[in-house]
């Protein structure tokens, strides 16, 4: 033994021994690549064959993945089983409890070095990094759209199916986002968890507070990369980005005419009602 733990069973120290070993036995034969449990290999399959065998009875969401499908489960029944121990705060996943912890600890091991900005998980620098090079590799299958992050295509998504897997336990009212959910309940509640310690000034998102406190600092995070000019709010990126692209998304249903934002189409639909802009 390597490690001096102790097992019951004849067939659990022969795969225990494979993390010291480093032996991995299952083998896929469509791209090669290597596991050391025969179930692992058989989720990896899925990955091939798009199986979806984990759905969800709740909103029928189907997952490749048992793992997933227990995380979102979580969303429908409100579990949170990871509990911080240094401040109770609880989470449905991990990896969400994992970076969280790193906010006691105010480590930030992870350093971009386009802006040298530090962040406290892998994940978070990977996403900024997109702010640099513009990178939008996850597409919309439905209608084109682009997006930086998988997780913003799922919100996406929604929009397409419909889907309000948010549900407000006060009143009933569902949601597409769960920031959306949060939002309204503080309508409930009157709550304004997050406070400036610069102003005092109370918020009832975090994103709020944080958009507020660059106000403070003069801050600007999002920068673009065709010509260097930084904003405060990754959405007033976006809508510079377009001068660039010349994109013009937001489309007139009265004449058709195009925009580069929601701002400029709301002031042209008011030509139309003839009401003075």
């Amino acid at each position: 033994m390597d490690c001096g733990k102790d097992f019951r069973g004849s067939g659990i120290p022969s795969k225990h021994q494979g993390t010291h070993t480093g032996e991995k036995p299952y083998k896929c034969i469509e791209c090669g690549k290597s596991f050391l449990l025969s179930k692992h290999l058989n989720a990896h399959h899925r990955t091939h064959t798009g199986e979806k065998p984990f759905s969800c009875m709740e909103c029928g969401k189907t997952f490749s993945q048992s793992g997933n499908f227990k995380r979102h489960q979580r969303i429908h029944t409100g579990e949170k089983p990871f509990k911080c121990i240094e401040c109770g705060k609880c989470f449905s996943d991990s990896g969400n409890l994992t970076n969280h912890q790193l906010t006691h600890t105010e480590e930030k091991p992870f350093k971009c070095i386009v802006c040298e900005k530090s962040f406290n998980c892998r994940g978070n620098l990977r996403r900024h990094k997109r702010i640099h090079t513009g990178e939008k590799s996850f597409k919309c299958m439905a209608c084109g759209k682009t997006f930086c992050e998988r997780a913003k295509l799922s919100i996406h998504l929604r929009t397409h199916t419909g889907e309000k897997p948010f549900k407000c336990m006060e009143c009933g009212t569902c949601f597409r986002h769960r920031e959306s959910l949060k939002m309204h309940q503080y309508t409930h509640t009157g709550n304004k968890p997050y406070k400036c310690f610069e102003c005092g000034k109370c918020f009832s998102q975090r994103e709020s507070m944080k958009m507020h406190q660059y106000t403070h600092t003069g801050d600007k995070p999002y920068k673009c990369f065709e010509c260097g000019k930084c904003f405060i709010q990754s959405g007033s990126l976006n809508v510079h980005l377009q001068i660039h692209t010349r994109e013009k998304p937001f489309k007139c249903m009265d004449c058709g005419k195009n925009f580069i934002n929601s701002g400029t189409l709301r002031r042209h639909q008011q030509t139309h009602m003839g009401k003075p802009i």
